[in-house]
């Protein structure tokens, strides 16, 4: 079963070219709700225009060197989280995510009927890709969200901001079960496609109305954030830091300008549980 291809055998009412016809218009539905969103929010009108208020401030940097950081850390490596719970948590659903996606394509376009056999890895990789997006969701939804974990809330609490996350859920586990009930030989396993189709159109078609978009946005504000630090504007935001010696110096209490750096990070000791 899980060296199989599941989209090789799809429900009689949809063929081959039905579900290829699916996957392209999905993929425009995220271009087109991302276009959208950008255009609602003014995104890119604000990283246009705060780049070419920066340009010419502050000193040269290099910028290429910049970008190649900024994809090391900032996008494979999720280094804009301190918590390593939530980045581990948000490695494995994007990673998960990923694989899952490229493995579908790959399933539904090259291999797509039971006369052209998908090589076993493929499937595996599938399986795999949607089992760590299960792993890292589900971990973030039920321990690491801070509003069950540090403020009490019942993980039951749906919000619009949910809708990203639980989308995704919906479509990843239904299409495992999906496939897990085809490869038993259910008959449920034609109701459950039809809900997996279901949960994956409200995932990709409901991009505006997610954080789905915010996966392009983010490289593109890391990256603007590092050239601001680089060439000393800051964006002209305060930069006030006892790490700098004239910063320390214009502390207004004494015994304190040559305390540790560390000093007061006591609270990160333990777990934010006071609820």
């Amino acid at each position: 079963m899980f060296a199989t291809n599941p989209f090789a055998n799809l429900p009689a009412m949809w063929s081959t070219g039905a579900m290829q016809t699916y996957v392209v218009l999905m993929v425009l539905a995220v271009i087109a709700g991302t276009l959208i969103d950008m255009v609602h929010k003014g995104s890119a009108k604000y990283f246009f225009a705060n780049s070419r208020k920066s340009r010419g401030q502050g000193k040269s940097v290099d910028t290429a060197s910049i970008a190649v950081k900024t994809v090391m850390v900032d996008v494979l490596a999720s280094g804009e989280f301190c918590n390593p719970r939530r980045r581990v948590a948000h490695l494995l659903t994007m990673y998960g995510f990923i694989l899952y996606v490229v493995t579908t394509a790959i399933l539904v376009f090259v291999y797509p009927t039971a006369a052209t056999p998908a090589p076993a890895l493929v499937p595996l990789l599938w399986w795999l890709g949607g089992l760590m997006v299960m792993v890292g969701g589900y971990w973030f939804w039920f321990f690491i969200r801070v509003d069950v974990a540090a403020e009490g809330s019942s993980p039951w609490r749906v919000m619009r901001a949910d809708l990203f996350i639980l989308s995704l859920l919906s479509s990843v586990t239904l299409a495992l079960l999906w496939a897990w009930l085809q490869g038993i030989g259910s008959g449920a396993s034609g109701l459950v496609f039809a809900l997996y189709l279901l949960a994956t159109t409200v995932l990709f078609g409901g991009v505006y109305w997610s954080k789905f978009a915010h996966m392009f946005f983010k490289p593109a504000a890391a990256f603007d954030k590092r050239v601001a630090e680089a060439n000393g504007t800051n964006e002209n935001l305060p930069t006030l830091s006892r790490d700098d010696p004239a910063q320390r110096e214009r502390h207004s209490m004494e015994l304190l300008r040559n305390a540790p750096r560390d000093m007061g990070l006591g609270i990160k000791r333990e777990a934010p549980r006071h609820y």
